[in-house]
């Protein structure tokens, strides 16, 4: 077992306050919107090295060794790779509307571009890496989002609501909403959601003034219920990205709020956008994004709409299950990662480890004490370890003596047992 150092990434989007509050440690001083717990070689965690107090990074030392750290069957999987990367969320302000690609594409992309010689951070380029990004968010407190497309019928009645409101100003509604409103009547769900989205991505500058009147409109006191959730972020959408095709293409999505504990998983091809909130994000060890508005970087629409699944979805929801072990765990369709939730009262029992390959455990409140019958370490609020596949078995334990509840975030693959995998 390692502890370890993590590293912040300052986004603008990022909240000042919400991850020193909830590690309970100083604030910077400047956005904090990621903290990145893993081994991606972008950003990787630092571990401390018991032997002798040195430090090293995460991907070198899982490099020196990789059956040891990650595992035979991780290995033989994902080959000799962290296939995962946990992160603490503080979105204080929208990120871009994006979509990850699935592993067939990133593999073509990433091997495309650098047949282009696209240098590996030139700002016109799509894919970082070689891997997909499947993703979940694990809600801290309330988080709102977009993610999916709702189905055609809802966003037609959601456009008839907004060419309504321009009855409030004694106008007529811009000709985009018409040809919205007809794009979705297609009786082929995903091809008409397909037309409306590339009609207002592919717009320019005749979107984003028709963009600015529906805004006006929907200002001028017209009501917004019973839509109210979708037409207010559209309009605080508008207020940071004016004009920006992302604004009306929110009325196409699902508009979702997360009540703490809640959480939610993305696959390949899911238009999304994180709008405000605190989580626990866990993702495929990937930084390939596609973004498709409400920013100021490239967006290459080609292949954006080569990437996305334009067919609507309901939310996808992820329920904790509950082992006979008394193991809170988030399982999403995904085999490079699961996350474990551990909340400890003073003088629980310990609660067994879910550890399939390597793991990363940080904790969020109070303390706690990992114990193994290899070693043990105690990590108190705000701090995080790496624990090495051959750790296994690993419990984790109250510190004795403590006077209130610990909770700890645990990240381990999704791969299930050799034994049980037959």
């Amino acid at each position: 077992m390692y502890e370890i150092d993590n590293v912040l990434r300052d986004y603008a989007w990022g909240s000042t306050t919400a991850i020193a509050a909830l590690l309970g440690r100083p604030e910077s001083g400047g956005p904090e919107a990621e903290l990145w717990i893993g081994a991606h070689p972008d950003s990787p965690s630092v571990a401390r090295l018991p032997e002798d107090g040195s430090a090293a990074a995460l991907d070198a030392l899982i490099a020196g060794d990789p059956e040891h750290f990650l595992g035979a069957d991780s290995v033989a999987r994902f080959g000799p790779r962290l296939p995962f990367l946990a992160k603490i969320l503080a979105a204080a302000q929208p990120l871009s509307l994006q979509v990850h690609p699935s592993l067939e594409q990133a593999r073509a992309g990433f091997a495309r571009e650098n047949a282009e010689g696209l240098a590996p951070d030139a700002p016109n380029r799509n894919y970082r890496d070689d891997n997909h990004k499947p993703e979940m968010i694990l809600a801290l407190t309330p988080f709102e989002a977009l993610c999916g497309f709702r189905p055609a019928a809802q966003a037609r009645e959601i456009l008839q609501h907004v060419a309504a409101a321009f009855d409030a100003v004694e106008g007529a509604a811009p000709a985009l909403i018409s040809a919205l409103l007809a794009d979705l009547e297609d009786t082929n769900e995903g091809a008409g959601l397909r037309k409306a989205f590339e009609r207002l991505i592919s717009g320019g500058e005749a979107v984003s003034e028709d963009t600015a009147l529906v805004v006006a409109a929907l200002l001028s006191g017209a009501p917004l219920a019973p839509f109210d959730a979708e037409l207010s972020t559209a309009i605080s959408l508008n207020e940071k990205y004016p004009g920006d095709p992302g604004v009306l293409i929110s009325l196409l999505l699902n508009r979702i709020s997360l009540e703490p504990g809640e959480a939610v998983y993305l696959p390949a091809g899911n238009v999304h956008a994180y709008l405000h909130g605190l989580g626990v994000e866990v993702m495929a060890s990937s930084d390939n994004v596609l973004r498709g508005g409400l920013t100021p970087k490239f967006v290459d629409v080609p292949e954006l709409l080569r990437t996305i699944d334009f067919q609507p979805v309901a939310v996808p929801m992820l329920d904790a299950e509950l082992t006979v072990m008394d193991q809170e765990l988030f399982r999403p369709p995904f085999e490079e990662f699961q996350l474990q939730r551990i909340e400890l009262a003073p003088g629980a029992a310990p609660v067994p480890l879910a550890q399939s390959g390597a793991a990363v455990v940080i904790v969020v409140a109070g303390d706690v004490y990992l114990d193994s019958p290899k070693g043990d370490l105690q990590l108190s609020r705000g701090g995080s370890a790496f624990l090495a596949a051959a750790e296994a078995p690993v419990n984790v334990h109250p510190v004795a003596g403590s006077t209130g509840p610990a909770l700890a975030f645990a990240v381990t693959t999704g791969l299930r047992p050799s034994a049980a995998r037959g």
